[in-house]
């Protein structure tokens, strides 16, 4: 009786960790797919240099021209990363993006935005989130690493339940879907992924008082990873629209885990510099979606 109790604790075990594998197969880092296969620059397309068969690339700023990328396609939730390594040096002024966004007036946006800064203080990364053409949900970080000396991860996870921002697979940020309390979420709005590199002086470093430097320029922004695992609604919008299909829209992608869960919160105490829920003085009455977010 012992050994046959003990031979189902040791299936029961296997079984566990076979499940517990299974369940983190799924794919979340980049796939490299070449450049020109899924991208196309949006202007200013000699700013782009290519790199290892277009693995690789380069946007360069000048006082010329900034220049950018966007997707071929447009998608109905998904997951959607990029390895990018910032501008070095004094980068003051200088604004690289990374976001997905909707076509029309009333449009949907998910971004990243990594404010430049003098040679020597920390970058800043302000996330934003537009519903039906409606933004100023600003949240602003420092990073807990030089962004400027490697490749990092930057990933959004978009689906039905929650949008979540992630750095090196670290949660940042999670808009949850708080339809039911009045808030409108994106979910009927296909978007484009984009990406840029242009000069904000006019606010992007200590609200304009810092300017570009263009003895500096040429400012680089380095590029590798493409990747996107969505559904491409300009091919198959009535598909996107049906849920549990995807691996990005099972049930342990619909909320946070407790680990994750504990990385956003270390993420809040440690580096959070500014957040729209907090503000009082744009905010006199907490925004509904905040009420929320405080049980996260």
């Amino acid at each position: 009786m012992a050994s046959t109790s003990c031979l189902h604790v040791v299936l029961v075990l296997v079984l566990c960790f076979f499940l517990s594998t299974a369940m983190a197969a799924a794919p979340r880092k980049a796939i490299n797919v070449p450049f020109q296969k899924n991208y196309v620059p949006t202007w200013a397309g000699d700013h782009i240099k290519y790199f290892n068969g277009g693995n690789e690339i380069q946007l360069y700023l000048d006082k010329y021209s900034g220049t950018g990328f966007q997707s071929r396609g447009s998608y109905l939730f998904g997951h959607f990363n990029m390895q990018i390594k910032m501008v070095p040096g004094d980068s003051a002024g200088t604004v690289t993006a990374f976001y997905l966004s909707s076509q029309n007036t009333e449009h949907d946006e998910i971004d990243f935005e990594f404010l430049g800064n003098r040679t020597g203080q920390p970058y800043i990364l302000q996330t934003n989130v537009f519903t039906g053409g409606k933004g100023d949900r600003e949240q602003r970080i420092y990073l807990w690493f030089d962004p400027t000396k490697d490749y990092h991860y930057y990933s959004v996870l978009w689906n039905l339940y929650q949008t979540v921002f992630f750095v090196d697979d670290v949660p940042i940020r999670v808009f949850k879907n708080s339809k039911d309390i009045g808030v409108r979420y994106p979910f009927n709005q296909p978007m484009k992924l984009y990406s840029s590199l242009w000069n904000a002086d006019d606010w992007a470093t200590r609200g304009g008082l810092e300017k570009t430097n263009w003895a500096n320029a040429p400012f680089i922004a380095a590029y590798r990873g493409f990747h996107i695992d969505g559904c491409e609604a300009s091919t198959n919008e009535t598909f996107c629209a049906t849920q549990g299909r995807r691996w990005w829209d099972q049930n342990e992608f619909r909320n946070l885990d407790a680990k994750q869960y504990d990385r956003l919160r270390w993420v809040r105490e440690r580096y959070t510099i500014y957040n729209y829920c907090t503000d009082r003085s744009r905010y006199p009455t907490m925004p509904a979606e905040c009420q929320r977010d405080r049980d996260v």
